[in-house]
Formats: structure tokens, sequence, C-alpha cells
């Protein structure tokens, strides 16, 4: 009988501290991120470099302190770029930002694919997918897929 309520105990005790920890997870609705522009800086047959502007809107009542930001980008559907941006940067609380980085592709990674499909256009969509990596503990990770339509003429 003993053993039976010594197990019972050590159950409770458990789901006690695992539901403890969930309660210990800040509670944030997921930023949203946009591309606003991209810019090709240079180019040759081999290696072209973008530069690539995007917005993040924090709807959270505290800021956000972003270290850096796991990406893919996407565009018309086929991959266009995808790496790691180690620049950190602070997000207001219930505002938003833009940032820049810089991207390089090459003409076989779908470049020559989106240009000839683009028949003159400058507006095409876009699939932006990743984590942002944060500063808060408890969520170092916050995953975001969006999509949207940039504007691929000369940024300002």
């Amino acid at each position: 009988m003993n053993r039976i309520i010594a197990r019972c105990l050590v159950i409770l005790a458990l789901a006690v501290g695992v539901n403890g920890c969930s309660t210990m997870r800040p509670k944030l609705e997921a930023p949203r991120l946009a591309l606003v522009a991209v810019a090709m800086m240079s180019a040759d047959i081999f290696n072209q470099q973008f530069l690539i502007r995007m917005n993040v809107e924090n709807p959270n009542d505290r800021e956000l302190p972003v270290t850096g930001l796991d990406y893919k980008i996407f565009l018309e559907g086929d991959g266009f770029a995808e790496g790691k941006l180690n620049k950190p940067f602070t997000v207001p609380a219930n505002g938003e930002m833009d940032f820049e980085m810089t991207v390089r592709t090459n003409f076989v990674s779908g470049v020559g694919r989106l240009l000839s499909r683009l028949n003159g256009r400058t507006q095409v969509n876009y699939a932006v997918e990743g984590k942002l990596l944060t500063d808060i503990r408890f969520l170092k990770k916050i995953p975001f897929n969006e999509t949207g339509s940039v504007n691929l003429a000369v940024m300002k």
C-alpha cells in the first residue's frame, strides 16, 4: 500500500513539474516578417549579390531582443536564398522595424528561372520561412512562415 501511495506521489510531482515548466515559458504572439525590397547589388555569370530589406512587426507588449535569423527565401516558388543573419537588433514593444541583409546567390540556384519567368514584371510573390533567434529565456527560437509580394525595383 505504501508503494502505491509513493508511486502516486512521484507521478503527481512529475505532472506538477512538467506543468510548472510550461507556465514559465513566456506567452508571446509570433512576430510577423515581410520582405520589403530586393535589389541586385552586383552580378556576374556565377554569383549575384542582393540587398534584402525586411520588416519585423512585434505585436507583443514587450520588446523583442533578436540575436539572429535563420532564413529561407523563395521568389515565385523557387528557392532564392538561405542562410543566417548574426546581427542583433531589438524590435520595440507593439512596434516594428526594418533591417537589411546581403545575400549571395548563383545562377543555378533559381535566379535564372526567376528571370526567365518575370517577362518584364517587377512585382513577384515571395515566401520567407525560418526562425528568429532571441535572447528571451525559455523562448530562444521563434518560427515564422510568411508570404506576400515584393517589388524588385531599385531599393531607395
